[in-house]
């Protein structure tokens, strides 16, 4: 069990975001779901909260209500080792959601992403400086990330 685990709070639907998330990431699961009872706040029945796994990653979410919101001050990370992996997860993620630039969008839900190959850490901590930057310059131009064009960067 892992010691610190990520907690979601959902505008009424945290169900139909833990159906979408398990749907995308090919190692998942939906592990425990609790639904409000007989006596208990809300209507019998609803669901009420949830522990998904994603690529091992547990994540606990709430259906509560629209007292909060997601912001960008926290968002999930996915390292994709290609190109292909970066598309397939933009576009699912994206998906209802809204892009927005240097690998990062809002799924429909308004939970922020950073789509990142992998590669681009090592292409942005190059020793020439100057390679870096242009790296970094091509980067802030993007949306969903493009390998092909930061590795041309780096040249």
């Amino acid at each position: 069990m892992q010691k610190i685990t990520p907690f979601l709070w959902f505008d009424n639907n945290a169900e139909e975001a833990i159906q979408f998330y398990t749907s995308i990431f090919k190692n998942s699961k939906i592990l425990l779901t609790s639904r409000f009872g007989e006596g208990g706040p809300g209507k019998d029945g609803k669901f009420m909260t949830g522990t998904i796994q994603l690529e091992g990653q547990e994540f606990m979410v709430l259906n509560a209500g629209p007292a909060f919101k997601f912001t960008e001050a926290i968002s999930l990370f996915v390292r994709c080792e290609n190109q292909e992996e970066v598309n397939y997860f933009w576009e699912r993620l994206s998906e209802g959601g809204q892009e927005s630039r240097c690998g990062w969008l809002k799924d429909k839900f308004g939970l922020s992403w950073q789509i990142i190959p992998s590669i681009l850490g090592k292409l942005m901590h190059n020793s020439d400086p100057v390679k870096a930057k242009k790296v970094t310059d091509a980067m802030m131009k993007m949306g969903k990330l493009d390998i092909s064009i930061l590795k041309k960067a780096a040249e």
